[in-house]
């Protein structure tokens, strides 16, 4: 596992963090769960984005959300006693693979290509 996919999980830790943390802010009334909750945004895009520089950033967001998602609802299930039903595991199951998956067939090593149609450095010029 390279660095872009460290700083994928911490991200996506941090992202759990926020989400979570919305629960606590009262809709962002409670100042220091509310300055947890924002400095846990912050922390967990910048990886992301910084993550998404060695990854494709199709796979990073879809890992990003997937842990999200999957920590999300395990912390709420824990912390605020929601529902443990069989239907609601398996959905949370299927996520664990799909990231699993992405993780399997995304190649460890060398940054995406540059495409230098997303160059915004060089002036676009019409035909």
């Amino acid at each position: 596992m390279n660095q872009y996919w460290i700083m994928l999980l911490i991200a996506a830790v941090f992202e759990v963090g926020w989400a979570t943390g919305l629960k606590y802010t009262d809709g962002f009334t409670r100042l220091w769960p509310s300055v947890a909750t924002i400095a846990s945004m912050i922390i967990s895009m910048y990886l992301l984005a910084r993550a998404a520089t060695g990854l494709p950033i199709g796979t990073a967001y879809a890992v990003w959300t997937g842990i999200g998602a999957v920590g999300t609802a395990i912390a709420g299930m824990v912390l605020l006693d929601e529902s443990r039903d069989w239907a609601r595991l398996i959905c949370i199951s299927l996520i664990i693979l799909g990231v699993i998956g992405l993780k399997a067939v995304t190649p460890d090593g060398s940054p995406p290509a540059e495409d230098s149609a997303l160059d915004v450095s060089q002036p676009h010029q019409a035909n």
